[in-house]
Protein backbone atom coordinates (compact mmCIF):
# COMPACT_ATOMS: atom_id res chain seq x y z
CA UNK A 1 0.00 0.00 0.00
CA UNK A 2 1.24 3.65 -0.89
CA UNK A 3 -0.08 6.55 0.51
CA UNK A 4 0.14 10.40 -0.51
CA UNK A 5 0.10 12.35 2.63
CA UNK A 6 0.27 16.09 3.27
CA UNK A 7 -0.36 18.58 5.73
CA UNK A 8 -0.73 22.23 5.54
CA UNK A 9 -3.25 23.14 8.83
CA UNK A 10 -0.66 25.19 10.44
CA UNK A 11 2.61 27.03 9.78
CA UNK A 12 4.31 24.19 8.10
CA UNK A 13 3.63 22.49 4.58
CA UNK A 14 4.77 19.12 4.71
CA UNK A 15 4.56 16.07 1.65
CA UNK A 16 5.09 12.37 2.11
CA UNK A 17 5.14 8.98 0.50
CA UNK A 18 4.67 6.65 2.95
CA UNK A 19 4.16 2.41 2.38
CA UNK A 20 3.66 -0.20 4.84
CA UNK A 21 6.04 -2.66 5.16
CA UNK A 22 6.71 -6.08 6.23
CA UNK A 23 7.07 -4.39 10.09
CA UNK A 24 5.16 -1.59 10.18
CA UNK A 25 5.47 2.29 7.51
CA UNK A 26 8.19 3.01 6.35
CA UNK A 27 8.45 6.40 5.23
CA UNK A 28 9.53 6.68 1.38
CA UNK A 29 10.11 10.42 1.37
CA UNK A 30 9.21 13.54 3.00
CA UNK A 31 9.82 17.27 2.20
CA UNK A 32 8.76 19.50 5.23
CA UNK A 33 9.36 23.35 5.00
CA UNK A 34 8.49 25.76 8.06
CA UNK A 35 9.15 29.01 6.80
CA UNK A 36 7.06 32.13 6.12
CA UNK A 37 5.20 31.52 2.48
CA UNK A 38 2.21 30.47 1.84
CA UNK A 39 1.14 26.92 1.34
CA UNK A 40 -0.21 27.85 -2.32
CA UNK A 41 3.38 28.58 -3.20
CA UNK A 42 4.66 25.64 -1.72
CA UNK A 43 2.36 22.63 -1.51
CA UNK A 44 2.11 21.58 -4.91
CA UNK A 45 6.04 22.57 -5.79
CA UNK A 46 6.86 20.18 -3.06
CA UNK A 47 5.06 17.34 -4.46
CA UNK A 48 6.17 17.49 -7.39
CA UNK A 49 9.78 17.80 -6.37
CA UNK A 50 9.36 14.54 -4.37
CA UNK A 51 7.35 13.01 -7.15
CA UNK A 52 10.63 13.59 -8.82
CA UNK A 53 13.12 12.44 -6.73
CA UNK A 54 11.55 8.95 -5.93
CA UNK A 55 10.33 8.58 -10.26
CA UNK A 56 6.83 8.55 -7.98
CA UNK A 57 4.26 7.56 -10.82
CA UNK A 58 0.95 9.07 -9.58
CA UNK A 59 -1.49 6.42 -10.58
CA UNK A 60 0.29 3.71 -8.39
CA UNK A 61 -0.27 5.36 -4.92
CA UNK A 62 -4.30 3.72 -3.27
CA UNK A 63 -4.61 7.10 -1.48
CA UNK A 64 -4.07 10.53 -0.95
CA UNK A 65 -4.31 11.80 2.92
CA UNK A 66 -4.80 14.74 4.23
CA UNK A 67 -4.64 16.78 8.20
CA UNK A 68 -8.07 17.71 7.44
CA UNK A 69 -8.26 20.18 10.25
CA UNK A 70 -8.53 22.37 12.80
CA UNK A 71 -5.66 24.44 11.91
CA UNK A 72 -5.30 27.72 9.81
CA UNK A 73 -8.76 28.56 7.43
CA UNK A 74 -6.45 28.93 4.92
CA UNK A 75 -4.15 26.29 5.29
CA UNK A 76 -7.24 23.78 5.38
CA UNK A 77 -8.44 25.23 2.26
CA UNK A 78 -5.32 24.89 0.26
CA UNK A 79 -5.15 21.31 1.09
CA UNK A 80 -8.32 20.25 1.25
CA UNK A 81 -8.44 21.69 -2.48
CA UNK A 82 -5.24 19.89 -3.40
CA UNK A 83 -6.03 16.45 -1.96
CA UNK A 84 -9.75 16.95 -3.39
CA UNK A 85 -8.02 17.98 -7.19
CA UNK A 86 -5.61 14.95 -6.67
CA UNK A 87 -8.38 12.47 -5.94
CA UNK A 88 -10.95 13.70 -8.90
CA UNK A 89 -7.77 13.65 -11.35
CA UNK A 90 -5.93 10.21 -10.17
CA UNK A 91 -9.50 8.78 -9.16
CA UNK A 92 -8.11 7.79 -5.48
CA UNK A 93 -10.00 7.88 -2.36
CA UNK A 94 -8.76 10.75 0.34
CA UNK A 95 -8.14 9.77 4.10
CA UNK A 96 -9.59 12.39 6.27
CA UNK A 97 -7.03 12.73 9.51
CA UNK A 98 -7.69 14.94 11.99
CA UNK A 99 -4.70 17.76 12.10
CA UNK A 100 -4.49 16.57 15.95
CA UNK A 101 -4.07 13.15 15.49
CA UNK A 102 -1.23 13.48 13.19
CA UNK A 103 0.88 15.53 15.40
CA UNK A 104 0.20 13.55 18.22
CA UNK A 105 1.25 10.37 15.93
CA UNK A 106 4.70 12.23 15.86
CA UNK A 107 5.44 11.02 19.25
CA UNK A 108 4.33 7.50 18.81
CA UNK A 109 5.26 4.95 21.59
CA UNK A 110 5.33 7.79 24.36
CA UNK A 111 4.01 6.63 27.63
CA UNK A 112 3.02 9.95 28.74
CA UNK A 113 -0.21 11.49 27.70
CA UNK A 114 0.87 13.48 24.35
CA UNK A 115 -0.97 16.35 24.46
CA UNK A 116 -0.51 18.62 20.98
CA UNK A 117 -1.55 22.29 21.59
CA UNK A 118 -1.83 24.82 17.96
CA UNK A 119 -2.11 28.62 18.78
CA UNK A 120 -6.36 29.51 18.07
CA UNK A 121 -5.61 32.79 18.86
CA UNK A 122 -8.32 34.79 21.18
CA UNK A 123 -6.91 33.55 24.04
CA UNK A 124 -7.37 29.59 22.98
CA UNK A 125 -5.43 26.21 21.50
CA UNK A 126 -6.67 24.00 19.59
CA UNK A 127 -5.53 20.80 21.03
CA UNK A 128 -6.41 17.03 22.21
CA UNK A 129 -5.38 14.68 24.56
CA UNK A 130 -4.03 11.46 23.63
CA UNK A 131 -1.83 8.30 24.86
CA UNK A 132 -0.50 5.39 23.03
CA UNK A 133 -0.86 1.93 23.51
CA UNK A 134 2.05 0.43 22.08
CA UNK A 135 1.56 1.85 18.37
CA UNK A 136 -1.98 2.69 18.48
CA UNK A 137 -3.13 6.06 19.36
CA UNK A 138 -5.52 6.18 21.75
CA UNK A 139 -7.75 9.36 21.88
CA UNK A 140 -8.34 10.25 25.29
CA UNK A 141 -10.40 13.26 24.53
CA UNK A 142 -10.76 14.74 21.02
CA UNK A 143 -9.65 17.72 19.11
CA UNK A 144 -11.65 20.94 20.45
CA UNK A 145 -10.92 24.34 21.04
CA UNK A 146 -10.30 25.89 24.72
CA UNK A 147 -8.49 28.04 26.56
CA UNK A 148 -5.06 27.03 27.74
CA UNK A 149 -6.16 27.54 31.56
CA UNK A 150 -8.73 24.68 30.71
CA UNK A 151 -6.02 22.50 29.50
CA UNK A 152 -4.16 22.36 32.25
CA UNK A 153 -6.65 21.17 34.38
CA UNK A 154 -7.80 18.95 32.23
CA UNK A 155 -3.99 17.65 32.41
CA UNK A 156 -3.52 18.14 35.84
CA UNK A 157 -7.03 16.06 36.52
CA UNK A 158 -5.11 12.82 35.18
CA UNK A 159 -1.97 13.38 37.53
CA UNK A 160 0.04 11.61 34.71
CA UNK A 161 3.39 12.95 33.60
CA UNK A 162 2.84 14.92 29.51
CA UNK A 163 4.68 15.98 26.95
CA UNK A 164 3.78 18.84 24.66
CA UNK A 165 4.36 19.56 21.29
CA UNK A 166 3.20 21.51 18.16
CA UNK A 167 3.13 25.82 17.23
CA UNK A 168 1.37 26.71 20.72
CA UNK A 169 4.44 25.36 22.68
CA UNK A 170 6.52 29.10 21.69
CA UNK A 171 3.03 30.72 22.64
CA UNK A 172 2.14 29.11 25.94
CA UNK A 173 5.01 26.95 26.87
CA UNK A 174 6.36 29.27 29.94
CA UNK A 175 3.02 30.01 31.47
CA UNK A 176 2.64 25.98 31.37
CA UNK A 177 6.04 25.53 33.19
CA UNK A 178 5.83 28.87 35.26
CA UNK A 179 2.35 29.05 36.21
CA UNK A 180 -0.56 26.51 34.87
CA UNK A 181 0.93 23.19 35.33
CA UNK A 182 3.59 24.74 38.14
CA UNK A 183 4.42 21.81 40.23
CA UNK A 184 3.30 18.98 37.75
CA UNK A 185 5.66 17.11 35.62
CA UNK A 186 5.64 18.05 32.16
CA UNK A 187 8.15 17.94 28.85
CA UNK A 188 8.17 19.47 25.55
CA UNK A 189 9.29 17.15 22.38
CA UNK A 190 12.27 18.22 20.94
CA UNK A 191 13.02 20.21 17.69
CA UNK A 192 12.69 17.29 15.13
CA UNK A 193 9.28 16.21 16.34
CA UNK A 194 7.10 19.15 17.69
CA UNK A 195 5.56 20.42 14.47
CA UNK A 196 3.34 19.00 11.69
CA UNK A 197 5.03 15.79 9.14
CA UNK A 198 3.15 14.68 6.54
CA UNK A 199 4.78 11.16 7.16
CA UNK A 200 3.18 10.89 10.61
CA UNK A 201 -0.38 11.77 8.24
CA UNK A 202 0.38 9.21 6.00
CA UNK A 203 1.72 6.43 8.78
CA UNK A 204 -2.09 6.92 10.91
CA UNK A 205 -3.75 7.08 7.09
CA UNK A 206 -2.16 3.64 6.28
CA UNK A 207 -4.36 2.20 9.73
CA UNK A 208 -7.53 4.32 8.73
CA UNK A 209 -6.93 2.49 5.07
CA UNK A 210 -7.51 -0.94 6.67
CA UNK A 211 -9.81 -0.31 8.75
CA UNK A 212 -12.10 1.56 5.78
CA UNK A 213 -11.82 4.78 6.70
CA UNK A 214 -11.81 6.03 3.22
CA UNK A 215 -13.76 8.73 1.70
CA UNK A 216 -14.13 10.32 -2.18
CA UNK A 217 -12.77 13.69 -2.79
CA UNK A 218 -16.86 15.02 -3.43
CA UNK A 219 -17.80 13.93 0.07
CA UNK A 220 -14.21 15.30 1.90
CA UNK A 221 -14.27 18.93 3.61
CA UNK A 222 -12.23 20.04 6.48
CA UNK A 223 -12.91 20.27 10.07
CA UNK A 224 -12.52 24.02 11.08
CA UNK A 225 -14.06 23.47 14.87
CA UNK A 226 -14.92 27.17 15.03
CA UNK A 227 -16.02 29.92 12.81
CA UNK A 228 -13.56 31.86 10.77
CA UNK A 229 -12.46 35.90 11.67
CA UNK A 230 -14.42 36.95 8.58
CA UNK A 231 -17.35 35.01 9.63
CA UNK A 232 -17.31 36.30 13.80
CA UNK A 233 -16.79 39.61 12.52
CA UNK A 234 -19.82 39.40 9.95
CA UNK A 235 -22.54 37.85 13.08
CA UNK A 236 -20.94 40.92 14.97
CA UNK A 237 -21.69 43.48 12.20
CA UNK A 238 -25.20 41.81 11.82
CA UNK A 239 -26.04 41.71 15.25
CA UNK A 240 -25.38 45.83 15.94
CA UNK A 241 -27.09 46.13 13.06
CA UNK A 242 -30.35 44.88 15.03
CA UNK A 243 -29.47 46.44 18.53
Amino acid sequence: MRILAMDSSGLVASVAVVEDGSVGEVTVAEYTVNYKKTHSQTLLPMLDDVAKMIELDLDTIDAIAVAAGPGSFTGLRIGSATAKGLGLALKKPLIHVPTLHGLAYNLCGSDKLVCPIMDARRGQVYTGIYEFDGNDLVVIENQMAISIEELGEKICAYGREAIFLGDGVPVFGEALTEQIMAGHKIAFAPAHMNRQRAASVGALAIRYYREGRTETAAEHGPDYLRVSQAERERRERLGNDTI
